[in-house]
């Protein structure tokens, strides 16, 4: 199903509420309960829960809520969602009062595809998924042939989601796909053995189009290729408040190595279409490539107060022929090169054009580890209000 509503941040916190809290009556929505001690034969009750989330899955109703006791859910066959809400009664899925929540991909054939292989298009994700209005949250997703694989999904909200140590991206979103906001997502150490690194990103929305797409509050980490990549979507994304760093090493020790190592891949292809991207108030440093890359997108992206630190490649690449991006108010602190600027894109307010020296202490502090530590309880960002901050109080640069 398709619409143009995006979730704002109030109806976010009520998707929370639904997942963690009773079902209403007066909706008439049921409450589907799961535990790893329950029976799929049971009726989804929390005194008789059911076993499996693809058994909730199989009986969810526009407006229920599958609500899952904490525990390890080991699969042996992927979650797959292809019933969709609607835009009034969506479905939920997330933890029963925060418990931990963690869905292991592990015994999944596709999740050890040999070097070389190709995952058929079904198996893709421990969660594998066609299908709109659904709020899903608060689950950690692990050691899957993808964390989650979204394609042709609409109106979606998938908040507070950990996805790490997958066989694949973290979180992949492609085909006609339209406004799904991916809000809090840690994703980190994923890989994938059977390309050598060559695909596996923290969060990749590519191959595909729509409008309305939104990426706030993520962190993308140490994931075998890049943190976000945008490779061949041809509709603007919006990206913000969101941090990628130490993407692009070989932490494995795969032969023939092809991991990228950019921060923030904005788009490519070949050609690589002419998309409108937007990324602001974000952070890229210690990537084994670029902070940020065009990687070749002509189009009018719009980069504005975002900060890059000690990446091995350019902080921010912007030079592709006929590119007509806008670079405003960004920070460059010891990239191997501050940036790589073409003609046809405006850049203006920069560190680069203010001049002068920019390294360790131009900043207040290039201590991460506020940035990196626990999420606030409301699954947002850490407060790291001097990192990366300069010490004149030049208006450039991320805040956080």
């Amino acid at each position: 199903m398709r619409g143009t509503a995006i979730w704002t941040a109030a109806a976010v916190g009520a998707a929370l509420l639904t997942v963690w809290g009773p079902a209403s009556e007066a909706s008439g929505a049921t409450t589907l309960v799961v535990a790893t001690d329950g029976s799929d034969s049971a009726p989804g009750t929390l005194a008789q829960p059911l076993r499996t989330i693809q058994r909730a899955v199989d009986l969810a109703r526009p407006g229920d809520v599958i609500t899952v006791r904490g525990g390890i859910y080991a699969l042996t066959d992927n979650i797959t969602i292809t019933a969709s809400g609607t835009a009034s009664q969506p479905v939920s899925l997330g933890p029963y009062q925060g418990e931990r929540v963690v869905v292991d991909g592990e015994q999944l054939p596709a999740s050890h595809t040999p070097v070389g292989g190709s995952i058929p298009r079904a198996e893709r994700g421990a969660i594998h998924m066609e299908a709109s209005y659904w709020r899903i949250s608060g689950l950690e997703l692990v050691n899957g042939p993808y964390g989650i694989y979204c394609d042709g999904c609409n109106n979606n909200v998938f908040s507070r989601l950990s996805t790490h140590d997958n066989y694949e991206s973290g979180f992949q979103l492609q085909g006609a796909s339209s406004n799904n906001q991916i809000l809090n997502l840690d994703s980190y150490g994923n890989r994938d053995p059977r390309k050598n690194g060559e695909s596996a990103d923290g969060l990749a929305i590519k191959e595909g189009s729509g409008t309305g797409n939104v990426v706030r509050g993520a962190r993308l980490w140490n994931n075998v290729d890049d943190g976000f990549d945008a490779w061949k979507f041809a509709s603007p994304i919006q990206i913000e408040n969101t941090i990628a760093y130490g993407n692009g090493y070989n932490r494995w020790n795969f032969p023939d190595f092809s991991g990228d190592g950019n921060g923030f891949k904005m788009g490519g292809g070949s050609p690589a279409p002419a998309v409108a991207h937007t990324l602001r108030n974000t952070m890229s440093y210690r990537n084994a490539a670029h902070g940020v890359t065009d990687n070749g997108n002509p189009g009018a992206m719009a980069l504005t107060r975002n900060t890059t630190w000690a990446n091995a490649g350019t902080g921010f690449d912007a030079d592709v022929s006929g590119g007509t991006a806008t670079l405003t108010a960004n920070l460059s602190l010891a990239d191997a090169r501050a940036a790589a600027v073409g003609s046809g894109t405006t850049a203006s307010g920069n560190s680069w054009n203010l001049g002068g020296t920019w390294n360790a202490s131009s900043v207040l502090s290039t201590d991460p580890a506020p940035i990196t530590g626990p999420r606030s309880a409301d699954g947002s960002l850490p407060s790291a209000p001097s990192f990366l901050v300069p010490r004149s109080g030049a208006a450039v640069g991320a805040r956080f």
